[in-house]
C-alpha cells in the first residue's frame, strides 16, 4: 500500500476528481477527512469505501470560509493524529468573460473558493507541518493558469494558485515541507455547472481554445497523478507543476 496510514485532508471530495482521489487514497490505506458541502454525497463515499483499506473521516466544509479551512486540518490533526498530505482539490469556474465584461461579484466568488481558500489551508497546514517536521501539500489548478482555456477570473485563479505553489515549495525546503501541482485539462467533472450561463463574447472565444483539446480525460487520470504526488515516490520533486492533459497545452 503506497499511502499507507498516511493523513490526508481532500477537498472538493463529494464528486468528479476530488471523489476519485479519496476513492483512490483510501485503496492505498490512506485516513482521508473527505471535505464538501454535499453532506449526503460524503456519507455515500465513505460508506462505499468502508471495506477498503484506508478509513475515511467526512467533514461538511465550503473552502471559501477560513474557519472551515481550519476545522478541516484540526480534525485531521485530532482524529489521525497527524496531517501528511493536503489535497486542495475544490473549485469553481467563472462565467467565460473576458476581462472587459468581468465583475466584481464573479471575481469575489471565483477567487474565494480557487485562491483564498487554498491559501487559508496552506497556513493552517504548514503551521501543522513545522511542528510535525515534514509535510506535503498538492493544489489541483488548471492548464486555464498557464494557458487561456477559460475566462479572465478563472484563469488568474489558478495562475495565483500556481504560484502560491512555487513559492510554497521555496520558502518551506528547510522544514522539509513539499508544494506540488498537478495542472488538469479537460475532465469529465461537474465544474462546468459553476459555471451557471456562459459570457457569450468569451464563450465563443474560448471555443477556439477548446477545439484543440483531445477527448476528455477521467478523474481517475488525475487520481494517480495525485498518488505519485502524495506517496514517498515523488520525495524529491518540489515547486513543480504535473500537467495531465492528454497533450492539449503541448502543440
Amino acid at each position: 500500500m503506497r499511502l499507507k496510514e498516511k493523513s490526508i485532508v481532500v477537498t472538493g471530495a463529494s464528486s468528479g476528481m476530488g471523489k476519485a482521489i479519496v476513492e483512490r487514497f483510501v485503496k492505498e490505506g490512506a485516513l482521508v477527512v473527505a471535505v464538501a458541502r454535499r453532506k449526503e454525497r460524503l456519507d455515500a463515499l465513505k460508506e462505499s469505501l468502508a471495506q477498503e483499506k484506508g478509513q475515511v473521516l467526512v467533514f461538511q466544509g465550503d473552502v471559501s470560509k477560513k474557519e472551515d479551512n481550519e476545522k478541516m486540518i484540526e480534525l485531521a490533526v485530532q482524529h489521525f493524529g497527524k496531517l501528511d498530505v493536503l489535497v486542495n482539490n475544490a473549485g469553481i469556474m467563472d462565467d467565460m468573460s473576458g476581462i472587459g465584461d468581468a465583475t466584481d461579484e464573479k471575481y469575489e466568488q471565483v477567487m474565494k473558493v480557487n485562491v483564498y481558500g487554498p491559501m487559508c489551508a496552506m497556513r493552517k497546514a504548514v503551521s501543522v507541518f513545522k511542528e510535525q517536521g515534514h509535510g506535503n501539500i498538492i493544489n489541483v489548478a488548471s492548464v486555464g493558469g498557464m494557458r487561456t482555456a477559460a475566462g479572465a477570473i478563472y484563469c488568474a485563479s489558478k495562475a495565483a494558485l500556481l504560484a502560491m505553489t512555487r513559492n510554497t515549495a521555496f520558502m518551506y525546503i528547510p522544514d522539509h515541507i513539499r508544494c506540488n501541482a498537478i495542472a488538469p485539462g479537460g475532465i469529465q467533472t461537474e465544474i462546468a455547472n459553476s459555471m451557471g450561463m456562459p459570457n457569450p463574447n468569451g464563450y465563443a472565444r474560448v471555443q477556439k481554445v477548446l477545439a484543440a483539446a483531445p477527448q476528455p480525460g477521467a478523474p481517475e487520470d488525475i487520481a494517480a497523478a495525485a498518488l505519485f504526488l502524495a506517496s514517498d515516490e515523488s520525495q524529491y520533486i518540489n515547486g513543480d507543476t504535473l500537467v495531465v492533459d492528454g497533450g492539449w497545452i503541448a502543440g
